[in-house]
């Protein structure tokens, strides 16, 4: 993976030194607040609901065995003993204190890790494929360019202050696992008639109050231009995008003002200034950052192991891992396993500093000692030996991380929600609970099959809502909490936007309007077809006469006041820290 060169380490230990004298006068009362925020933010702190959230970037996804211990290190030295990982493949902690985080951040450093930009209007972490670089169906290995282009918009002095967040995401597959097309840049690795590398650029995707799929800007960008190319798009959008409305200052906006042909036409009258200037790559450069993902020492290993084989025709339980946790590896003999964050009774994401450290350890052990993180909430080891799966399965089970439910129903996307954020309708963990409990039957969910529930407590849509098969949103009526439902919407090569099926429900009744989207669903499917196709094939429409039939009733103990059975023993019922500010 990349390492840091030494101008990587003076930006991040000058960034150390520079907070740790903020955080002083704020302390001190040399800052007030608001001349404090806009400081905290370009290190990925927020003020929430009970204390101080700091967003530690993981570019790309990818973190080494070192850094996921110093993620233990940090839930328990500074956190209440457990982090959660993000839709940005980032990971957040939820009860930092302010006068802690210089040191904090300063224990990040020396694993070469950092929160900027991970907040602010500017250029966010870059996301990308979890299996890069092991997938099968890879083009080229996305992440040096991922890097980069990292390297590229850290600190880049002209858009600094965006009139909005800015988010890219990059694949290098034919089969798209970083929605891009739903961030304000997507790039996909596509080859041209001669053979050569280049990537498919979409733009003015995005989720939020206004959701929006990527339109095509254009079809082929040699990889030499991906910076040049990029810049100009950000400077235009820079230039024009709305800074009188924060509801309308997103690039979505502005290109859906302009019409893509229009912003187009703007993009590339920009870009003939600087397409072959100081930021063209060059091979060297590209060879120089590609070093740093060469591939693993690789055995020479039989296509399949007779052990694993046996067990699978023994064992249903390990059967069912293999099938939905243990993905296809570009290399005869390997695999790359998926370590589920969605263990009913869980916070979906979360993990504990127990499971970091053993899932590093399991990394150390079975997978070069490097782990992916996946915008769903998971975690992958990407480079397993198929000799060793039965091994680590064991080792997964006792971690509560080999629950075999990838990308089935209760593998839910979710963000904190009303728990912790300040910008939350509703909450998001408790209801999040109460599904999985409801549907926590593997034989039930693997009938089912493939279906994304993805939930979000308020409309900035972290919980991904909007291209969830099931998409569940928290609103306010009157000061109390109600969900919002909507079905049909998708990820990937087909990314669609869900449609709300009609009014909200309250938070008791959720699990039984799922119970009757699915009701419909085995009702209407074809053999073997997908939730999401049977919605695109006999449209809303009967889904949502099904729901409203007849009331749908509440579940009395989900509508206790208090939602004590599904937060007993959970970090959430721990007394609240104070924050000082």
């Amino acid at each position: 993976m990349y390492r840091y060169d030494k101008y990587d380490h003076q930006i991040v230990g000058e960034r150390v030194a520079q907070f740790r004298d903020q955080v002083r006068r704020r302390l001190s009362g040399e800052l007030s607040e608001d001349e404090f925020r806009i400081l905290r933010l370009q290190n990925g702190l927020y003020m929430q609901i009970h204390a101080y959230m700091l967003r530690i970037a993981v570019p790309y996804g990818l973190v080494s065995a070192a850094q996921m211990r110093m993620f233990a290190h940090i839930a328990r030295k500074y956190d209440r003993d457990y982090g959660h990982f993000t839709t940005r493949q980032n990971i957040q902690y939820n009860w930092i204190k302010l006068e802690e985080v210089p040191d904090l951040m300063a224990d990040l450093a020396s694993v070469e890790m950092h929160g900027n930009q991970t907040s602010g209007n500017c250029i966010r972490n870059i996301t990308s494929d979890e299996f890069a670089g092991v997938a099968r169906d890879e083009i080229v290995d996305p992440r040096p360019y991922a890097e980069i282009l990292r390297q590229w918009s850290t600190f880049h002095p002209e858009f600094a202050y965006l009139p909005r967040k800015f988010k890219i995401a990059i694949t290098g597959a034919t089969e798209d696992r970083a929605a891009i097309a739903v961030h304000d840049i997507g790039m996909a690795a596509v080859k041209n008639a001669q053979g050569e590398i280049g990537f498919r650029v979409l733009v003015g995707g995005g989720l939020g109050r206004t959701p929006i799929v990527g339109s095509e800007i254009c079809d082929f960008v040699p990889w030499q231009h991906a910076i040049t190319y990029l810049e100009s798009i950000v400077r235009v959008y820079n230039e024009y995008g709305r800074r009188d409305n924060i509801y309308k200052a997103r690039i979505k906006i502005l290109v859906k003002a302009l019409g893509i042909e229009e912003f187009k036409r703007q993009v590339e009258a920009d870009w003939q200034f600087t397409k072959d200037g100081p930021c063209t790559i060059t091979l060297a450069e590209l060879n120089r950052v590609a070093a740093c993902f060469t591939a693993p020492a690789y055995e020479t290993l039989p296509l399949y192991d007779a052990a694993v084989s046996e067990l699978q025709a023994e064992n249903k339980a390990f059967a069912n891992w293999c099938k939905r946790n243990v993905k296809p590896h570009k290399v005869s003999g390997y695999a790359a396993v998926m370590l589920s964050l969605k263990k009913t009774g869980t916070a979906p994401g979360d993990a504990t500093a127990e499971q970091m450290d053993a899932a590093a350890e399991l990394a150390e052990r079975f997978s070069f000692g490097e782990l992916r993180i996946t915008h769903m909430q998971n975690l992958v080891l990407a480079d397993v030996k198929q000799s060793d799966l039965i091994a680590l399965w064991q080792a997964a089970k006792t971690l509560g991380m080999a629950t075999p439910n990838i990308g089935l129903l209760t593998d839910i996307i979710c963000c904190p929600g009303g728990d912790f954020c300040s910008l939350a309708n509703a909450r998001s963990i408790p209801l999040a609970k109460a599904i999985a409990e409801r549907f926590d039957n593997i034989d039930f969910q693997h009938d089912i099959g493939e279906i994304e529930l993805n939930m979000s407590g308020c409309m900035n849509a972290c919980g991904h809502h909007h291209v969830g098969h099931i998409g569940i949103l928290g609103v306010d009526k009157d000061g109390t909490e109600w969900n919002q439902v909507s079905i049909g919407g998708a990820q990937g090569n087909e990314t669609s936007i869900g449609k709300v099926i009609g009014r909200a429900f309250t938070f008791a009744q959720i699990p039984e309007v799922v119970a009757r989207l699915l009701q419909v669903y085995v009702r209407e499917r074809f053999e073997d077809e997908r939730f999401i196709d049977t919605v695109r094939r006999i449209g809303h429409d009967p889904f949502k006469e099904y729901v409203y039939a007849t009331p749908v009733e509440e579940d009395e103990k989900l509508a206790s006041a208090d939602y004590a059975l599904l937060t007993a023993g959970t970090p959430y019922d721990t007394p609240l820290y104070s924050p000082r500010f």
